[in-house]
This record gives structure tokens, C-alpha cells and sequence, in this order.
């Protein structure tokens, strides 16, 4: 039970709390009219009321849960189940009234304001607000034309009070899942922005090599038509331009491209914060070499992006620290889904490359709901 509510994202919880909630006060009926029907006034009304309790206290359960998925846009009206609660409701009351007749503010008090408080507060989650008024406004005159008259104030503060908590619960329920659902919307757009930019950096190196490419090789097929020995030299010269190419193309795939550390952490702390991640970064990255500068900055890069694809962070520390002779480098976020740390593709070939250059990586899990990157390298 613990690693499933640890595995929820903060929306699914609050999801799971509010219906936890509602169908807690569904389940109370049963609870509180069992508490004072007695089988003195016969086994049989006692028998028919808990009857019509238990049935009343499951249909109310499903309309609340189908109401839920209405306001949520997930299912339709539970119109079937709106009639049915009702009609439950009034034989409940009106068995009420039967086995407890002439006790004003008595038993049968009891029995309406608990059936009707339960229909009508799972009633609201189905039906707009204008019409929860109008079922209140009907129980309290139900009340009265039953001579029960001095519980009217009672049921109708309760009835709104009810209403009102529901109501509120499933406005909230929908904000908090309409900002979850903004929330992987803008880490879906993050990770595709920075797809987009490294698009762009191929695109420069290879779209302009293979234009040079096109029109010296073209050259080079009309010298060799005319038997010009000039064709021998162009051809070198695409060979030239070609290995140029694939050097700069392994830099950018390779990560060796150089990169300011310093460029790479505003870039990942903006990126975040777009996603409503706050990121804090620890330590200075002045003072260290290029070729260091550049690794650590595609670390940086391929953590942040792993960290918006696979985790519901909300708080992300960089930490940076000058060992003697060394430098490391930490990416420490909450939000990681349990189970063991996953090697993918991306973590398998940031470890290789940081491997090529004297480094270490390392992928832990500090605690429950915690992920770290840790990579350390070489100063020389």
C-alpha cells in the first residue's frame, strides 16, 4: 500500500483523498440509522428499513462515482441512477414516517435527514448547482408537509453545507487535474524544443555539407567528361569536405561539441521552470577547462531531458564541487517512479562517453521518490 501511494502523482492523490471522502459520507448512513432502528417495533419494519438503508447507501455510492466521471467529462449523466436514488430515497422517508408515526423530531427526523442528505450530496455531483438548490429547497418542504417541521432548519443547513464542501471538492478536482494534465503538456514541449534545437544544429552541418557536396561532385563529373585533370582535385576536395563533415556530425551526436557549462545550466533552469520544476543550481562552473565544460554540459543537457520524459519532479538541485584534481557533478530530483534505476539508451551512452574521457557515472536512488545523477571527471 505505501509503494502504490508513493507511485501516485500529487493529482492522482488528491483524486483518490476526494473520493475517499465523498464515499465515506455515503457509507455513513447505514452506520448512523443502525444505531437507533431496534427490533422492538417489529422485525420486520427493522428488517424492511436496513433493507432500503444498505440498498439506498450502494446507489448513492455508484452516483457519486459516476457523477465524479461526469463532472470530469469522463462518462455520461447517470440519469438512470439519479431516478433510482430518488425514488429510494422518498420509500425510505416514507417508511420512516410509517414505522415511527407521530414523533416530531424523532426517528423518522433522523431518517430523512440522513437518506436525503446522502442523495442530494451525491445527487451534486451529477446535476449543476442551481438544481442541488431546488432538491434542498424540496426536502425541507417534504419536512414540513410531514409535520416535521422543527428539523427543517437543521436539514437545510446540513443539505447546503454538504453540497457546498462536494461541490467545491470537484471544482478543486478539476483544477488540480487540468494543471497536471498543462503540467506534462509543457514537459511534452520542453523535451520536443530541445529535439527541435538539435534538429537544427544537424540540419546546419549536414544540409550545408551536402550542398557544397552537390555542386563540387557535379563539377567534377563535367571536368571528367572534358578530360580535365582538374576532376581528380574536386573529387579530393569532396572527400575533404565529407570527412570534415562526419568529424562535426560525431561532435554534435557525441556530445563533444564545445558547450559552456555555465550556457548549459540557465538553459536547463529555464527549461524547467517552463515545466513548473524549480531547479536550484550549487557551485560556480568558472575557472574550468573547455573540454570539461562541454562533457558536463552534456550531462546536464541529457539529465534534464530525461528527467521532464520519465518523472513528476517538482524540485530539481545541481550541484556542482572542485575535488582535488577532479570536478563532479550532481542532478538530484523528487517525482522518480519505484522500481529499480532504468538503463536506458540515454544513461548507457552518457556513460560511455564519460568513461572515454577518464570520468564515472552513477544513477542511484537516495530514498523513496528520489533520483540522482552523479558524474565525476578529471581535471586534466
Amino acid at each position: 500500500m505505501v509503494t502504490w501511494w508513493r507511485s501516485r502523482t500529487q493529482a492522482e492523490r488528491f483524486e483518490f483523498y476526494t473520493r475517499a471522502s465523498f464515499y465515506g459520507y455515503v457509507v455513513f448512513a447505514p452506520l448512523f440509522i443502525g444505531s437507533f432502528v431496534k427490533v422492538d417495533i417489529g422485525l420486520y419494519p427493522a428488517l424492511t428499513i436496513a433493507a432500503l438503508t444498505v440498498v439506498h447507501t450502494v446507489v448513492c455510492f455508484l452516483l457519486v462515482r459516476t457523477g465524479i466521471g461526469h463532472y470530469l467529462g469522463q462518462q455520461p449523466r447517470p440519469v438512470r441512477l439519479m431516478v433510482l436514488g430518488g425514488v429510494l430515497t422518498v420509500v425510505g422517508v416514507g417508511a420512516g414516517f410509517a414505522v415511527y408515526p407521530g414523533q416530531p423530531d424523532g426517528p423518522a427526523s433522523a431518517v430523512l435527514l440522513v437518506l436525503a442528505g446522502c442523495y442530494i450530496a451525491a445527487l451534486s455531483t451529477a446535476i449543476r448547482p442551481r438544481w442541488s438548490v431546488v432538491a434542498i429547497l424540496l426536502a425541507c418542504g417534504v419536512a414540513v408537509a410531514a409535520g416535521q417541521g422543527g428539523v427543517v432548519i437543521a436539514l437545510g443547513g446540513m443539505l447546503a453545507g454538504v453540497v457546498f464542501a462536494y461541490r467545491s471538492s470537484l471544482w478543486m478536482l478539476g483544477v488540480v487535474r487540468e494543471l497536471d494534465r498543462a503540467r506534462h503538456v509543457q514537459a511534452g514541449l520542453a523535451v520536443a524544443e530541445e529535439r527541435q534545437r538539435f534538429a537544427r544544429d544537424l540540419h546546419d552541418v549536414v544540409g550545408r555539407t551536402l550542398s557544397v557536396v552537390s555542386l563540387k561532385a557535379e563539377l567534377a563529373a563535367q571536368l571528367a567528361k572534358r578530360g580535365r585533370t582538374e576532376a581528380v582535385d574536386e573529387m579530393l576536395e569532396v572527400r575533404r569536405i565529407a570527412q570534415d563533415s562526419l568529424a562535426e556530425l560525431r561532435s554534435i551526436v557525441g556530445g563533444y561539441r564545445a558547450a559552456g557549462l555555465a550556457t548549459e545550466l540557465a538553459g536547463a533552469r529555464a527549461l524547467l521552470a517552463s515545466a513548473g520544476i524549480t531547479c536550484r543550481v550549487v557551485g560556480e562552473a568558472a575557472d574550468l577547462p573547455e573540454p570539461v565544460q562541454g562533457a558536463l554540459g552534456w550531462v546536464v543537457r541529457e539529465g534534464t531531458t530525461n528527467l521532464l520524459r520519465h518523472s513528476e519532479a517538482r524540485a530539481c538541485t545541481v550541484t556542482l564541487r572542485c575535488l582535488p584534481g577532479a570536478v563532479s557533478l550532481e542532478m538530484e530530483n523528487d517525482g522518480a517512479p519505484p522500481g529499480p534505476v532504468p538503463f536506458g539508451g540515454g544513461l548507457i551512452g552518457l556513460t560511455e562517453r564519460i568513461t572515454a574521457l577518464g570520468g564515472k557515472v552513477s544513477a542511484t536512488r537516495p530514498s523513496a521518490g528520489m533520483f540522482r545523477l552523479s558524474v565525476e571527471l578529471p581535471l586534466s
